[in-house]
């Protein structure tokens, strides 16, 4: 996990130069180290790291570039590579960075230390260089926020073998003992039972029983209600996927990667909310018990769905939960999905796409997206296209043919399980697809940081 060096530790500096910048810095350091830089070419782009040695020949600083506002548009956290080009060992920034933009470079530092080998049992892991926090920061939250980033990317690398219902179970009640929050459990047939049909219909076919998890945490503020999709692995059902289509299935269960990240920030920074988590753990395999097109489920809340793909099976088992949600008042129902490909089609992998119909809600998340290097984008719940998700033989159609606006009818879909209206859904993608500084290719939580900064402005009040 990631950590700071402590405040009294001796330290070498790393210095962080723009572009810009460059000259003036030059001007203030030593004969050596201006030689050293100008032999070495070193021009201050985005990233660029130059280790600096003392007379003795041993590294005695380092140098990570800032490069220009035009570069830092279009890459966050670029000053990631300092964090792992340096040696073992205690730094610390020497900057005129602050704010948001020192924030990002230390989140930048700690996120890059990220590393998933697991599987890699042979792998001798290079001894980690650590930063002190600089003077100024909230070192405690963005070290939290950092700790709930590792947690969701370790959930979504870990393939479906060694990620089915019961481990994501373990690893819920794992974080609820950890910040000693309640957990209740409604598995295999109970689901039915206590009136979760569509959980059960769409995990039924697997040898691992389908379940809810359900974690509550907090006797005081605002009542905060996450639900996270929670397919461990995504087979299409009888509607099956072809083979590409399943490569990255693994990662269906990062809605509630992603919400178990943001729950960790939540508690660990012990705020004053009353928080649930709702995971529906399923996963849609295929056997003789498998639903089938056209079968025509009834939902929680009694609506009628028909199902006219079994691999639209995301928006059913969150419909459940989301109707549970909604039988108890609550400030604010967010639910997070690895939902549609037409998400991915809008929007591409690295922002994520949001629906609310609180005109409040969107401007709180985009305004915290850009400050905490989280972008998230609004996408439109367009009431015009209600007719689409209504078959006429059901209430809703889990899958519209047509293929347009296939983000909006999902989010529309859910929005008819949530009479609330401080709702707001993620379709996000939860993948990095290939490897970008602070972000390895693999699991990668979006939107949890933005939703972290923006609460205080959409629950009115602090926190």
């Amino acid at each position: 996990m990631p950590e700071f060096a402590p405040a009294a530790a001796l330290s070498r500096p790393v210095h962080i130069v723009s572009e810009a910048g460059l000259a003036e810095w030059l001007v203030a350091q030593s004969g050596l180290v201006r030689g050293w830089i100008e032999a070495t070419g070193f021009t201050g782009a985005l990233g660029a790291v130059m280790l600096v040695p003392d007379a003795a020949g041993q590294v005695a600083a380092a140098v990570v570039g800032y490069g220009n506002p035009a570069a830092r548009a279009r890459c966050r956290f670029g000053v990631a590579p300092v964090a792992t080009a340096v040696p073992a060992g205690d730094w610390h920034f020497e900057t005129d960075l602050t704010g948001e933009a020192l924030d990002e470079a230390v989140l930048a530092w700690l996120l890059g230390q990220y590393r998933f080998d697991a599987y890699r049992p042979g792998t001798t892991r290079k001894a980690q260089a650590r930063l002190k926090a600089p003077a100024g920061i909230d070192a405690t939250r963005l070290l939290v926020m950092a700790e709930g980033e590792f947690l969701t990317r370790d959930l979504i690398n870990t393939p479906a073998s060694d990620m089915g219902p019961d481990e994501l179970e373990m690893a819920f009640r794992t974080l609820a003992e950890r910040h000693d929050a309640q957990v209740s459990v409604t598995r295999g047939d109970d689901l039915l039972v206590q009136n979760f049909p569509m959980i059960h219909a769409v995990g039924r076919a697997s040898s691992r029983a389908p379940r809810l998890l359900d974690m509550r945490w907090g006797n005081a503020g605002p009542q905060l209600v996450l639900v996270g999709k929670g397919v461990c692995f995504d087979t299409g059902g009888l509607d099956i996927k072809p083979a590409a289509g399943m490569l990255l299935m693994k990662k269906d269960m990062g809605g509630a990667a992603t919400v178990l990240g943001l729950a960790h920030m939540i508690m660990a920074l012990g705020l004053r909310i009353r928080l649930r988590v709702l995971v529906p753990a399923v996963e849609n395999a295929i056997s003789g018990s498998a639903m089938r097109p056209r079968d025509i489920l009834t939902s929680r809340k009694g609506l009628t769905v028909e199902v006219n793909n079994t691999d639209a099976e995301g928006r059913l088992v969150l419909a459940d939960a989301l109707a549970l949600a909604d039988e108890s008042p609550a400030d604010l129902v967010i639910s997070m999905a690895t939902l549609t490909g037409s998400a991915r089609v809008a929007v591409g992998p690295d922002l994520a796409p949001f629906f609310t119909d609180v005109e409040g809600f969107a401007a709180a998340l985009s305004q915290a997206g850009a400050q905490t290097s989280d972008p998230v984008w609004r996408l439109p719940l367009w009431p015009g296209y209600e007719a689409l998700i209504e078959p006429g033989i059901a209430d809703l159609d889990n899958a519209p043919s047509g293929g347009f606006a296939g983000a909006s009818t999902a989010a529309l879909f859910l929005r008819r399980f949530v009479a609330n209206p401080a709702y707001v859904h993620f379709d996000i993608y939860g993948h990095q697809p290939s490897t970008a500084p602070a972000r390895p290719k693999g699991g990668v939580g979006q939107g949890a940081r933005a939703i972290l900064a923006a609460l205080p402005r959409m629950l009115g009040t602090e926190i």
